[in-house]
């Protein structure tokens, strides 16, 4: 009876320990709250599996593409005079996740941005704008690459507007100096988050 007791403890232990591990928090609902605007794509889908063109092919992923997705937004709050778009894994096992893309300088004319724009030559980006270096230091999209095992890995499609029409940051920024300069300059987000996953 003891020994049965124990085992339904430890089962419930484990079944909260799951649950909270399912539960993972939204990094941007730490941030000062900001209307939000819509955002779509022909490539992407909220809350859906990436497509092989956005997986990554430099990390080795089987068919992947390292294409940057297709983006489409409208809406954007009054006074906006430029935009960001990043793409986050705050799921990678790494100490404070992990930037896929980081484009800055947007002018505020832009409206979309075309599958691929996040080539290394960037000749498909709007006059101005520019990529920082991501996570593996590449000014470039790089795909999806959920080391095998680590479970469901989200991607924060996230184009935020910007009050400035430039950050003014250095061509070596990093993304802690970039999320670190977009402090009380944000005046409406979009979002997309789709997730990938590898046995």
């Amino acid at each position: 009876m003891k020994h049965s007791l124990l085992f339904v403890l430890f089962l419930g232990v484990f079944a909260a320990l799951a649950a909270d591990a399912q539960a993972k928090p939204n990094p941007y609902d730490a941030l000062p709250k900001v209307p939000p605007f819509p955002l779509t794509s022909t490539d992407v889908r909220d809350g859906a599996p990436l497509a092989a063109a956005q997986m990554s092919g430099l990390f080795g992923v089987p068919g992947g593409r390292d294409l940057s997705p297709q983006l489409s937004w409208a809406g954007a709050p009054a006074g906006t005079r430029s935009f960001v778009v990043t793409v986050y894994d705050p799921d990678a096992p790494a100490p404070g996740g992990f930037w896929h893309w980081l484009v800055v300088d947007l002018p505020a004319s832009t409206s979309s941005l075309p599958t691929g724009a996040g080539s290394a030559d960037g000749k498909r980006l709007p006059p101005g704008a520019w990529q920082l270096a991501n996570g593996a230091q590449r000014r470039q999209f790089l795909g999806a690459a959920p080391p095998p095992g680590t479970g469901r890995h989200r991607y924060f499609i996230v184009v935020q507007a910007l009050d400035v029409a430039s950050l003014g940051l250095p061509k070596d920024a990093t993304a802690a100096v970039l999320t670190s300069r977009l402090k009380g300059h944000v005046l409406g987000r979009a979002m997309l988050v789709p997730f990938a996953e590898r046995e």
